[in-house]
């Protein structure tokens, strides 16, 4: 098999900054167990599962006056702040939501518009379940690279309210059965947040966060396995953890010249225990070097590894070197280096 597209490499892009919000109102599963104790207790269906199968204690709503286009913007500000870059210099905003409130315009237009970004600045939306954010990264390195801009800015706002209130009043009918429930389970595990990243060129910014490159693999023959809209997000959990399962080994099995066995911190999308677990136990990995945020957070889509990222990165020294993980729903996975 050749490479072709699917490796990369980068010469002239560092991350700035990157950082994180979470929303402010927690949900827990057992919150989530009342709303649910009626159809749990008809089905003989234990409490729990969402804690005990995804290992899921907690996810965060935004409050109903805050949207995640308002969440994208905020997060968005405070990383341009921490970078110390003007909002008159970006060059591109890449919105990587799987949120939106509609199919058109794009909500980068939203968000640039919020930031006071200048018309010279080109936005759009990319749109890959939740590897949109690191898709969004390699885009914007590779317009860095070519010399068309100087800074990039990537954001990401997500909002699961909407959805798991319309499963939990759908669950919660006379006719559930235990079919339903498995389905439509993993919408009860996404989470609410908000997260950004500048992007720069190196030559300008030699003590940025280098971006390396990577690689990445799809295997579209699976794109079946989890189908969601604005109210309801159907998922053969088990069907999409062994493909996910078997694309990332895969992928680590064409890693090319890169040497990614012992990298100081291995920065995944946040799924569950079990999806962790097993990209943990299938390469190699040592599970000390894999933080995770699924506990509190969910799964908050494409922003969760970057705000994973930016919950860790105090901890990282200059020299580490990071590699950042996903498989998003498709199927599609990437892995991709950041060298602190």
């Amino acid at each position: 098999m050749t490479d072709g597209n699917a490796a990369y490499r980068y010469s002239n892009t560092v991350v700035l900054s990157v950082t994180a919000l979470e929303a402010p109102v927690v949900v827990t599963s057992d919150q989530i167990d009342d709303e649910l104790s009626g159809t749990l207790e008809r089905l003989r269906l234990r409490r729990g599962m969402l804690q005990r199968i995804a290992g899921i204690r907690e996810r965060r709503w935004w409050p109903d006056d805050v949207s995640f286009v308002d969440a994208a913007v905020t997060a968005g500000a405070k990383a341009l702040s921490e970078a110390g870059v003007d909002a008159h210099d970006v060059g591109l905003l890449i919105n990587t939501s799987v949120s939106r409130a509609h199919l058109e315009p794009s909500t980068a237009v939203a968000v640039h518009h919020s930031l006071g970004l200048p018309q010279t600045a080109l936005n759009f939306d990319i749109a890959n379940a939740c590897l949109g954010f690191v898709n969004g990264m390699q885009v914007a390195a590779n317009m860095i690279d070519a010399g068309q801009i100087r800074y990039a800015l990537v954001v990401a706002g997500e909002c699961s309210r909407q959805a798991q209130q319309a499963t939990i009043d759908r669950l919660r009918g006379p006719r559930t059965t235990r079919a339903d429930v498995r389905d439509q389970f993993a919408t009860l595990t996404l989470g609410s947040g908000a997260a950004a990243m500048v992007l720069a060129a190196a030559d300008a910014h030699p003590d940025g966060h280098r971006l390396i490159g990577g690689v990445s693999r799809a295997a579209t023959q699976h794109h079946e396995l989890c189908v969601g809209d604005h109210t309801r997000m159907r998922t053969d959990a088990k069907g999409l953890l062994d493909a996910g399962l078997e694309l990332a080994e895969a992928t680590w099995a064409h890693v090319g010249p890169w040497d990614w066995q012992k990298m100081d911190l291995y920065v995944m999308h946040q799924v569950s225990v079990a999806h962790t677990r097993g990209v943990v136990d299938r390469l190699g990995l040592d599970p000390a070097r894999v933080p995770v945020t699924f506990p509190l957070l969910g799964n908050v889509g494409p922003a969760s590894l970057p705000l994973t990222l930016a919950q860790n990165a105090d901890s990282l020294s200059p020299g580490e070197r990071v590699l950042c993980m996903g498989v998003g729903s498709g199927l599609n996975t990437c892995a991709l280096e950041i060298v602190w």
